[in-house]
């Protein structure tokens, strides 16, 4: 009697304990999907769901309409295109004048090499395989770099992790999770992935930060060498600078050209260093802004 009931009790047991493991099941977030490469090119990473949120339509500018940095514009052409041939290619750090195109010039590049894969212009059958991928990944998120990584890393395609406006502040440790994500782990980075990254600052961090490192350390290099290192983590320094009046001009040129749109020679580039002036600045962001406006006054929608 003593065992039938001592059994009783078990089995009892075990059924709360399934009942209650049942509960903490319904009661856990599920799991995120697998990611399904072939919804997108363009891909966005939402950190706090742990998943890739695929981008239909990109905001992007035909390759063609970028002018002013033809000489950086090749170099990340080439470094994207030899790693989409799975050939050695460098992490890059687009730095400099703000808004003269270094993103617009990642999302263009991106779409140029896919647009020479699918044409099939290339040496071998490597050369016009799958199609390049390009990951967006935000700046408060780049703590989660390993996840996504780990996500990246065993997929049959190559990817761009891009992050615009790169920084860091004063009390920001973050960067030190992205110095070993890049080059400096266990792993290191995956051999299908390739870091992009765009910011006003060449080394990443405030200048002042620095300054402040090298007065109050003990050892001064040694201080600062922990803060700059980690542009070196990226192999290409591209830099983008402002550009001249000329060179304004002729991004407005391609845009007129490019959309069809109708002006006075002379009374359009009076209005767009007008515009220019106003704004205390050139760059290919004003050239944009002051299309945009153009196109607005004469009643054209922008549309490709």
């Amino acid at each position: 009697m003593v065992e039938q009931r001592g059994e009783q009790s078990i089995e009892a047991l075990s059924e709360k304990l399934e009942r209650l493991i049942a509960a903490v099941e319904r009661l856990s977030p599920a799991a995120p999907p697998a990611p399904d490469f072939n919804a997108a090119d363009c891909f966005v990473w939402q950190a706090e769901r742990q998943m890739l949120q695929p981008v239909q339509k990109v905001n992007r500018v035909e390759i063609g309409l970028i002018h002013g940095v033809d000489r950086v514009r090749d170099i990340l052409a080439d470094n994207t295109l030899r790693f989409a041939q799975d050939l050695p290619a460098n992490n890059v750090l687009l730095w400099g004048a703000r808004g003269m195109g270094k993103s617009s010039l990642v999302k263009a590049v991106h779409a140029d090499v896919n647009r020479h894969k699918a044409e099939g212009k290339g040496t071998d059958e490597k050369a016009r395989g799958a199609a390049l991928k390009l990951v967006e990944i935000h700046r408060e998120d780049i703590e989660t770099l390993p996840q996504l990584m780990a996500l990246l890393k065993s997929a049959s395609y190559r990817f761009i992790l891009f992050c615009d406006d790169l920084s860091f502040d004063h009390d920001d440790t973050s960067y030190k999770s992205l110095k070993a994500a890049l080059d400096g782990g266990v792993e290191g980075r995956p051999a299908n992935v390739i870091f992009y990254a765009t910011s006003n600052r060449r080394h990443l961090l405030p200048r002042d930060m620095i300054e402040n490192e090298r007065s109050t350390a003990i050892n001064p290099s040694e201080a600062v060498e922990e803060k700059v290192s980690l542009s070196d983590r990226f192999g290409l320094w591209l830099g983008f600078h402002k550009c001249s009046q000329e060179e304004y001009l002729a991004m407005i040129d391609g845009y007129v050209r490019h959309y069809g749109l109708e002006a006075d020679a002379d009374a359009l580039r009076a209005d767009a260093l007008e515009w220019a002036t106003t704004r205390g600045s050139r760059s290919g962001r004003v050239a944009w802004q002051f299309i945009q406006d153009l196109a607005g006054r004469l009643g054209k929608r922008l549309e490709e």
